[in-house]
This record gives structure tokens, sequence and C-alpha cells, in this order.
């Protein structure tokens, strides 16, 4: 019975019945005509997620990392020089795949806990007068640590330096949860994935490259086979793929587009909001802070949340899942240790984020935590009540 639990971890995300019906379907032949029926509105459906009328989107069958090599292999050459802030586990780990890949990687390094220093980004592409810089690398959700970034900040950065880098952007676990505004955001590569707030199992990159960035790949010298953007962009104008397709996840992504254009955009945000303001009021409750050094960075796919001095938030995610068989998100890199993260993105209602809460408190009292038991999950019921009647007038 345990596997009828939620998991509240940032992903992967629970899979409601409907796509889990969706993405059962037996071997078709992907280069039928029914085929190309689905899979070229997908793409085009997609792009309305994106918030993009002018990109393209292109899907490999890979996670989020390999939608961030096909973005980076498909856009810049080996040597070139790149801009990226390091702010959490996700924000490295994006560094280091741009230095096994032999660029000129210039760091900018954060606290965890805040986000992409956009003026900090201004100073630094204005002083480079030669244009070295070819891209700006940013993690949009930082994932480890519950912090969401200024996207649109950080292209007024880039514009008011008059920097003509492209403009690179994680938005794996902030893609379907949070808006997203690839044109007017001036993205050039957006990558995201199945697995968030698609509400999928994972194995879909999904990734949206803006007329720029297809211009730019015309002379990148980065190698690319599996992940080379102009074959899969050729398969795809005849609704076809240049290999094997993952079929059940394209099923399971046209699914999830009605679903969420069912709920709508805005009400998918808004739920989101709503879910993760109940998580932070009852951290506050608690008496526990977030990582993220500020409300303006509060992300609304996943808050990590410290624990106090002297306990092992490890053990606690380990208890929880030992002793009532639900999973919560461990501490990642500095947050080891320090932090538990609580995931609110994808399927989840008020209700099953309030059994998340209870059952975390539940695991707190068991190891001596000092709370009180209830007061999270009354916090954040308190709030509930009053933001779901405000939301349906």
């Amino acid at each position: 019975m345990i596997d009828q639990n939620p998991v509240f971890i940032p992903g992967p995300t629970n899979i409601p019945q409907r796509l889990l019906s969706a993405m059962q379907v037996q071997t078709k032949d992907h280069r039928s005509p029914d085929f190309v029926n689905v899979f070229g509105p997908v793409l085009d459906r997609t792009k309305r997620v994106f918030g993009s009328q002018h990109g393209t989107v292109v899907t490999f069958p890979a996670s989020g990392t390999g939608g961030w090599e096909a973005a980076i292999t498909n856009t810049l050459s080996a040597g070139d020089k790149v801009l990226i802030a390091r702010y959490g586990m996700f924000s490295h780990r994006w560094v280091d795949m741009c230095e096994r890949h032999g660029l000129d990687v210039h760091i900018v390094d954060c606290p965890w806990g805040t986000g992409a220093p956009s003026e900090q980004f201004e100073s630094i592409l204005s002083a480079d007068k030669e244009h070295a810089i070819k891209a700006v690398l940013v993690t949009h959700n930082e994932t480890a640590t519950g912090v969401v970034s200024d996207i649109a900040k950080v292209r007024a950065a880039m514009d008011n330096s008059a920097h003509p880098a492209l403009l690179l952007v994680d938005c794996v676990s902030s893609l379907a949860s949070m808006p997203f505004e690839f044109d007017a955001w001036g993205v050039d590569v957006a990558v995201s994935g199945s697995q968030k707030g698609f509400m999928l199992a994972t194995g879909m990159a999904i990734v949206c490259a803006s007329p720029k960035a297809l211009a730019a790949m015309q002379s990148t010298t980065l190698p690319r086979t599996f992940f080379d953007f102009r074959d899969m962009i050729e398969a795809n104008g005849s609704g076809g793929f240049p290999y094997t397709p993952p079929l059940p996840l394209i099923y399971g992504l046209s699914a999830s587009l009605d679903m969420l254009f069912e709920e709508g955009l805005s009400n998918v945000y808004a739920r989101h909001t709503r879910l993760a303001e109940g998580v932070r009021r009852a951290a506050g409750a608690w008496g526990l802070p977030l990582v993220a050094q500020s409300s303006d960075l509060y992300s609304d796919a996943v808050s990590a949340i410290y624990v106090p001095a002297g306990f092992d938030s490890n053990a606690l995610t380990n208890h929880a899942f030992e002793a009532y068989g639900v999973s919560f998100g461990i501490g990642l890199g500095e947050m080891n240790g320090k932090a538990f993260r609580i995931g609110h993105l994808g399927s989840l209602t008020d209700v099953m984020v309030l059994s998340g809460l209870a059952t975390i408190e539940m695991a707190m009292a068991d190891l001596g935590y000092p709370i009180e038991l209830g007061a999270g999950v009354r916090a954040a019921q308190d709030y509930y009540r009053v933001a779901s009647t405000l939301e349906k007038k």
C-alpha cells in the first residue's frame, strides 16, 4: 500500500491516473500517419507552455540533463566563453558539464539561497567589449535551495550592456508549474523535462530554441549526434523522428497538455502559488527558516527548509519514509544534512499537501524536534481555507 502515498520530492512528481493510462500504449509504427497526427500538434502545443510563438520545440529521449547537453552542444564551440552563476547543486552541475565540454566557464559564485545576480551579470557583460562571452546560462528554479531567479532581470542586464550573448535557461523544475515567458524574456534555449510539471515518467528532454539559437547552430563545432537539433528538426518537419521515439511519453505529453489547458495555465500557476504558500506558512509555524533568503526568491515548485542546529535532515527524511512511507527531498550539496525539501509541484492539491505536512510533522515529533504537533498543518489549513474561497469567487 506504500505506493498509494503521494511523493513530496521536487521531481519526478506524482503521475495522475489519466496520464498513466495515456502512457500505456501498445507498440505502434512511429512512421505511420496516426503517429504523425499526434506528434506534430504536441510540439506546437508545447510552445504555449514555454510562452513562445517564435521558438522551435525539440524533444529527445533523455532526462533534463540530456536537454542541457543539447543546449550547449548545438549553440557553442570548444573554447567558447560562457557566463554562469553557481548558487545551488543544479547550477553547479551545469558548470561541470560546460567544463567537460571544453568551454571557458566564467563562474560567479553566489551564496546558496540567493538567485541569479543580474547586476553582476550586467557589470561583467558591459566590460566584455569584444563580446568574448557567447552565452549566459541561468537556472530558473534552483531545486536544491527552493530559489527562483528573475529571468526578465537577467535579460534586462544583457540588453542594458548591449551584449549579443545567447541566453540559455534551465527550467526543468519550473516549466508547467510557474509562469515562463520564452519570447518576452528573450530566452534563446530553454530546457525542461517530462517528469516535473508535465507529470509524466522520466525520459523525455523538452527543449525550446529561438531563431537566434538556430542561426548560431549553423557555425558551432561542439560534437553532437544523438542530440543534434538539425537532425531532429528536419525529421520533425515531416512529423517523424530521426531514430526510435519514446512513444509512451509522446502520447503522455499529449494527454498532459490536455490536462494543463483544461485547467488553464493561469489556474495551474495560481494553484502552485497557493500550495507553496501553505507550505511556507507551515514552516513558519514550525519556526524553521527557508533556505531562500528573501520572499522574492521563493519557489512555487519546491521549498527547502533548514532543520534546527543539532538535527540531521537526512535522518528526518529517512524516518518519514521508513515510518510512514512518504518521500521528501533530501538536502543536496551544501544543504546535505542541513535542510530537507518539500516538493509542491505537479499533480497535487491542498488536501494532498496537508497530508504531507502532517507526515513530516509526525516525523519531526518522533525525532524530538522543538515543534508543536499540528502547528504547521493548522497554519496551512487556515491559509488554504481562505485562499481557496477567494479564488472561487
